[in-house]
C-alpha cells in the first residue's frame, strides 16, 4: 500500500514526489483548508460560554480538496504531514490531522528546512508527532485577529467608512501617520559649509574657535571667509585600518530590505520568487529547492553548509580569505526555529543555474547565494587617512580612504561598494596653498518618509508582527488606500490619518507599538508552553470589547460629502452614499426622504481584449469591473461566456505566451509578468522596466 503526504503547495509536491517514489503518493491541500467559522453570534468562530472554544469551517473553496485527501486517505497505510517548518505549516498540518476521517491509520509530522532530496529523506526517516504548543499560538495569533478584525474594522465602517482595521496593520499604519506628523510640524533651519579648494583634494570647514563650525546665513560664512589666508598648516595627519565585517546571511526581514534597495523588488514580489526558489527549480536532471526556508528570523547557518562553503572559499579564492560565520546578537521576540535564507548547496552556483531562472529569479537567487557565501568571508580591510588643516582659528578636515585586503568584498562588492579616494603625501607642520573658497547653504531636512525597506526595518526593530506579515501588512496597507506611494515612499492618505486619530481617541490602550510587541512576546511564550491560551484570549477579549461599546456609543459618524444640489423631493441636501454596487446621490434626510437619484450613466459593456477563452476555447476574455466584495472597483479579466464558463485570468493578459507552457502571460497588480497556469506551470519572467 501506498503512504500518502500531504504538502500545501502543488510546485512542492511535484518536486517532493520525485524523491520518494512510487511508494508514496503526494498531494497538496492549497493551503489552509479550514478557518474559525463565521456562522455563530458575532461572527467569531468563537463559543465565549466555553472558555473561548474555537468552532472551524472547511473554506468554502477547499471542500472538493478536503473530499480527495479523504479519499486518498482511506487507500494508505501511513499519512505523513509534510507542511512548512513554520507555526503556520503546523496549524495546517494540525487541521488535516482533523478532517481525515481514517481514525486508524498514523498521521505523523516531518519537517525539512529544505526541499532537497537529502533533506525531505532524513525528515522521513526522522517523523514526530504534531507540536500542539505551536498550533495553540497560531490558533491564538488568529483568534485575536479575528476579535479585532470583525469588532473594530465593522465599527469603523460604520463610523469612518474606513474599510479595515488590524492589530499589526493599524500598528504599523500608526508609525506611518506619526511619522507624517512630524514632517507637517518640522521648521527647516538654514546653515552653511565651506569648502576649500586645493589642487588635488578639497577639505571641509570643521570647527571655528576648537568648536564644532556652526554658520547660520550668508553674512556670517562671508565674514569667516573674508578673515582667512590662501595659507594652511597641515596639523594632524592620521592614518588607520579598520575592519568592515560581512552581514550574514539573510532572514526574511533583511532579504526584503535588501532585494527592496538593490533589485527594486517590493515585498511581496521577493516573497513569491523566493517561494518559486524554496519549492523547487527544473534543472537539467531534478526539480530542486535551491534555497532554505524564506520564513525565518535566525541568521545561523547549519555546519552542513558551512564547512563545504569554507572548504569552496579556500579552493576558489584562498585561505586568507576563509573567514569566521557573521552573526548578529539575537534580538528580542526571535523565534530561531530554522537557520538563515541560504543556497541548500554551494554548488549550484548562480551561473551555472542561469540558464533555468527567469531574470528575476537569477537575481534574487544570486543575492541569497552571494550573502550567505560573503557571510563566511574574511573581513575586508580598509585604509583611512584624515588630514587636519588649520587657517587661523578655524580647521578645515580632508578624509580619503582605500581597500587594502577586499575580503568578502570579492564576492559582494557588487552589491556593497565602497567610495575609495586618495589623498597627496602631506607631513604635519608643512604648508600648503588652497586656490578657492567654496561657501554652499543648505537646510535641516525633515525625518525622511518610510521606503517599503525602511518600513520593514522599523517594524522588525519594534518588534511588531513577524517577518512572514510585513509583505502582507504593507499590501493591506496599500488595498485599503489609507497609504499612497510617491517616489517608492509611503504617504498616508486622509483616510489613513482620520482611522489612526479615531483607534488613537478610542483604543490607544490596544492599537499602539508597545501593546503589538508584547502581544507578540506573549505569542512566543504560548509556543514555548508558558502560557495558556484561553487566559490570554480571555483577558483580550474582556479589556477589548468594552472598548469597542464605548467607541460605538460615542464615535461621531462621518457625514457623507454633499453633491452641491438641493432634494427635489424635499429640500433637503443631497449627499454621496455608498453601496455593494457603488456611489450613488441620494437625500441626506433619509429615512423621512427616501429620494435617489437616477442613474442615467447606462454601464458600458465590457472591453474585449480578441483573445480566446484558454479554458472553454469559446468565450473571449474581457476587461469587467468587481462590483461587490473586498475587490470592489477593480478590473479582472474573465470569459464572456459566463456563467458556462468562470474562467477568470490572475492579471491583465499580455498578449503573449508562456514560453514554457504556452499558456496565457499575464501581468499581475505589482508589475510582475507570469504564466497564467500558477498551479501547475508558476514561470514568472522578468519586467525590465520595473525592475531596472
Amino acid at each position: 500500500m501506498k503512504k500518502l503526504v500531504i504538502v500545501e503547495s502543488p510546485s512542492k509536491s511535484k518536486t517532493i514526489k520525485q524523491y520518494l517514489g512510487n511508494d508514496y503518493e503526494v498531494l497538496s491541500s492549497k493551503g489552509h483548508i479550514r478557518d474559525l467559522s463565521i456562522s455563530n453570534v458575532g461572527g467569531l468562530g468563537l463559543d465565549i460560554e466555553n472558555n473561548f472554544t474555537p468552532k472551524y469551517d472547511i473554506i468554502k473553496d477547499k471542500e472538493k480538496t478536503v473530499k480527495e485527501l479523504n479519499r486518498a486517505a482511506k487507500k494508505v497505510e501511513e499519512i505523513f504531514l509534510a507542511t512548512d517548518p513554520d507555526r503556520e505549516g503546523e496549524a495546517i498540518s494540525w487541521h488535516l490531522k482533523e478532517i481525515l476521517t481514517t481514525k486508524t491509520t498514523p498521521v505523523r509530522r516531518v519537517i525539512f528546512n529544505e526541499v532537497t532530496k537529502k533533506a525531505v529523506t532524513e525528515a522521513f526517516n526522522t517523523p514526530r508527532d504534531i507540536d500542539l504548543a505551536l498550533v495553540s499560538s497560531q490558533e491564538t495569533r488568529r483568534i485575536l485577529d479575528r476579535i479585532i478584525g470583525f469588532k473594530l474594522s465593522k465599527l469603523l465602517q460604520n463610523k469612518i467608512k474606513s474599510k479595515s482595521a488590524g492589530r499589526v496593520q493599524s500598528a504599523a499604519l500608526k508609525i506611518l501617520v506619526e511619522r507624517e506628523k512630524e514632517i507637517d510640524v518640522f521648521k527647516p533651519e538654514e546653515y552653511w559649509r565651506v569648502k576649500a579648494l586645493f589642487n588635488e583634494f578639497d577639505a571641509e570647514l570643521a570647527r571655528i574657535d576648537q568648536r564644532k563650525a556652526k554658520l547660520s546665513n550668508e553674512e556670517e560664512t562671508k565674514a569667516l571667509i573674508d578673515t582667512l589666508s590662501d595659507t594652511f598648516t597641515i596639523d594632524k595627519v592620521k592614518n588607520r585600518e579598520r575592519k568592515r565585517a560581512a552581514k550574514p546571511s539573510f532572514t526574511t526581514s533583511s532579504l526584503q530590505q535588501e532585494a527592496s534597495n538593490k533589485l527594486n523588488f517590493t515585498a511581496q514580489k521577493t516573497m513569491l520568487i523566493a517561494q518559486r526558489l524554496y519549492e523547487g527549480i527544473e534543472l537539467q536532471n531534478e526539480t530542486v529547492g535551491l534555497i532554505t526556508y524564506m520564513r525565518t528570523d535566525s541568521n545561523r547557518l547549519s555546519d552542513t553548509f558551512v564547512t563545504p562553503t569554507k572548504k569552496y572559499i579556500e579552493k576558489t579564492y584562498g585561505e586568507d580569505y576563509v573567514g569566521r560565520r557573521a552573526q548578529k546578537a539575537h534580538k528580542k521576540n526571535i523565534q530561531d526555529a530554522h537557520e538563515a535564507i541560504r543556497p541548500t548547496s554551494i554548488d549550484y552556483h548562480p551561473d551555472a543555474v542561469k540558464s533555468y531562472l527567469s531574470r528575476d529569479e537569477y537575481r534574487l537567487y544570486q543575492l541569497i547565494y552571494l550573502r550567505a557565501l560573503a557571510s563566511l568571508m574574511r573581513s575586508a580591510r580598509v585604509s583611512s587617512t584624515t588630514i587636519d588643516l588649520h587657517n587661523k582659528n578655524t580647521v578645515f578636515k580632508a578624509h580619503a580612504q582605500s581597500l587594502s585586503f577586499d575580503g568578502y568584498l570579492k564576492v559582494y562588492g557588487k552589491f556593497e561598494s565602497l567610495e575609495l579616494k586618495t589623498l597627496p603625501s602631506l607631513k604635519e607642520g608643512e604648508t600648503i596653498s588652497a586656490n578657492a573658497f567654496v561657501p554652499s547653504q543648505h537646510f535641516t531636512q525633515p525625518p525622511a518618509r518610510f521606503t517599503e525597506a525602511t518600513l520593514i526595518k522599523e517594524m522588525e526593530e519594534l518588534g511588531i508582527g513577524r517577518p512572514s506579515t510585513y509583505s502582507q501588512t504593507i499590501t493591506t496597507l496599500k488595498n485599503r488606500k489609507y497609504v499612497k506611494i510617491e517616489e517608492k515612499k509611503f504617504i498616508p492618505t486622509e483616510q489613513g490619518r482620520l482611522t489612526i486619530d479615531k483607534l488613537d481617541e478610542f483604543f490607544s490602550s490596544i492599537i499602539n507599538v508597545d501593546y503589538t510587541a508584547k502581544m507578540e512576546t506573549i505569542l512566543d511564550e504560548i509556543a514555548h508552553d508558558q502560557a495558556e491560551q484561553t487566559e490570554i484570549v480571555s483577558d483580550f477579549y474582556n479589556t477589548f470589547i468594552p472598548l469597542v461599546d464605548q467607541a460605538n456609543r460615542e464615535m461621531e459618524k462621518t457625514a457623507p460629502k454633499t453633491t452641491g444640489e438641493a432634494c427635489p423631493k424635499c429640500g433637503k441636501p443631497m449627499v454621496f452614499r455608498e453601496s455593494r454596487y457603488g456611489t450613488f446621490e441620494a437625500c441626506s434626510g433619509y429615512p423621512e426622504c427616501k429620494y435617489i437619484k437616477p442613474n442615467k450613466d447606462k454601464p458600458e459593456p465590457p472591453k474585449t481584449t480578441n483573445i480566446t477563452c484558454p479554458k472553454c476555447h469559446k468565450g473571449t476574455i474581457v476587461e469587467r469591473v468587481a462590483k461587490k466584495g473586498k475587490n470592489k472597483g477593480n478590473h479582472f479579466y474573465a470569459c464572456n461566456n459566463f456563467p458556462k464558463c468562470k474562467h477568470i485570468l490572475s492579471g491583465e493578459p499580455t498578449h503573449e505566451n508562456c514560453p514554457k507552457c504556452g499558456n496565457l502571460l499575464v501581468k499581475t497588480d505589482q508589475e510582475i509578468i507570469r504564466c497564467d497556469d500558477q498551479k501547475d506551470c508558476g514561470y514568472i519572467q522578468s519586467n525590465e522596466s520595473v525592475n531596472d
